[in-house]
């Protein structure tokens, strides 16, 4: 009887004792419950039917059939039409530079041989480097013609001949025609990992020196504040773009991803895009108590980026707020850039919107952190 009022009353102590240290440790709690909340509420309103793609129509016709046809597009709410054209050259130029997923080139004879039902064709051009959004739009283009042969078929059934099909699409898919998993999977796989080893060290590098008892030290000497934060930064840039180099080197050589665009470009935006990560890991490293408090604070942030920056979920499945959220990444950038120069072979004009958001988010970040440090070190 003695023995299990022991082990009751330590029970008692223990259990007090862990709840309040559980209670003052906030950043615990708060990760504790807030994490499974926001993976609730993201898979729960993410729609993966990809809805408001992208699209450039290149419309050589001109003509009522070719004007309905834009109406029936529209009608699925897979496409988005947000450029219209009569150049073919455009619709390319559109899906290179990312700012349309899908060309419609309608030809000059298509509402001719709409009429003399000898079967009129369209060209489709799918971004392939998305295979989610590929397939999908490639499904609904394949839909709408068939639906439209079907509505055809039934209103010439009193009629006892073969016609040709009022209306096809020759679908071509750019930039990773086979629908290669690690063509798509890999490139933005390249951001995420520079993220979570990037942010997670620096998380920890100013607390490190406080719980060490160095940083005082370090205060002491006469040593500038901005010097001493870029003197922290460096190694972690050099580790950093060594390891976008094996990363790289093994995309290309080990999973046969072929790299279409300059790497002095992609190189150049992963320093920019370093320099924003080491920046937001110095500033949680300033308001950290402990390294794990830190690394805690850094998971919070890793996990919107891997869900809300495009790598996982299509953007276009994004709820407004979460899409909006997603936009203020800066891996969302990242991804579309990897994504651009090694598959579509992009440059710096066509990726020009993510190349100025990344540098402007960098320029906030490196400010932000050099504020919060300079105040932690007065």
């Amino acid at each position: 009887m003695n023995g299990m009022r022991s082990i009751w009353s330590s029970f008692l102590a223990v259990f007090q004792k862990e709840f309040l240290h559980i209670r003052r440790d906030r950043a615990t709690m708060i990760t504790a419950l807030t994490i499974p909340m926001f993976q609730l509420i993201l898979f729960g309103f993410i729609d993966q039917t990809v809805q408001n793609v992208p699209t450039v129509v290149v419309d050589q016709d001109q003509t009522r059939q070719s004007r309905e046809l834009l109406d029936q597009l529209r009608a699925t709410r897979t496409f988005k039409i947000t450029k219209l054209t009569t150049d073919p050259h455009v619709a390319r130029e559109e899906i290179t530079a990312g700012r349309a997923r899908v060309g419609v080139v309608i030809p000059p004879d298509y509402h001719d041989k709409r009429v003399q039902g000898s079967g009129a064709k369209i060209l489709v051009l799918i971004d392939g480097s998305d295979s989610t959004v590929s397939a999908q739009a490639l499904a609904a283009i394949n839909g709408l013609v068939a639906t439209q042969n079907l509505a055809a078929v039934t209103k010439n059934a009193s009629a006892n001949a073969v016609l040709a099909p009022p209306i096809s699409a020759q679908p071509i898919v750019l930039f990773n025609p086979d629908g290669r998993t690690a063509n798509y999977i890999i490139p933005g796989l390249v951001a995420i990992l520079l993220q979570i080893v990037a942010t997670l060290l620096t998380a920890v590098a100013v607390v490190r020196e406080r719980e060490r008892g160095t940083l005082e030290q370090l205060l002491v000497t006469p040593i500038n504040p901005l010097g001493l934060m870029l003197g922290k930064l460096a190694p972690y840039l050099f580790i950093g773009l060594f390891e976008m180099a094996a990363i790289l080197t093994a995309m290309r050589f080990g999973f046969g991803v072929p790299i279409r665009g300059n790497l002095f470009f992609l190189f150049g935006m992963a320093i920019v895009y370093l320099f924003a990560l080491l920046s937001m890991g110095l500033f949680i490293s300033t308001r950290a108590a402990t390294q794990a408090q830190a690394q805690q604070m850094a998971q919070f942030l890793i996990l919107p980026s891997i869900f809300l920056s495009g790598y996982i979920f299509p953007s276009a499945g994004l709820p407004i707020v979460l899409w909006a959220i997603g936009r203020v990444l800066p891996a969302t950038h990242m991804v579309e850039i990897m994504r651009g120069v090694v598959l579509r072979d992009a440059g710096p004009m066509e990726l020009l919107p993510n190349v100025l958001s990344l540098m402007a988010m960098s320029i906030v970040l490196v400010w932000a952190s050099v504020r919060r440090f300079k105040k932690v070190t007065l």
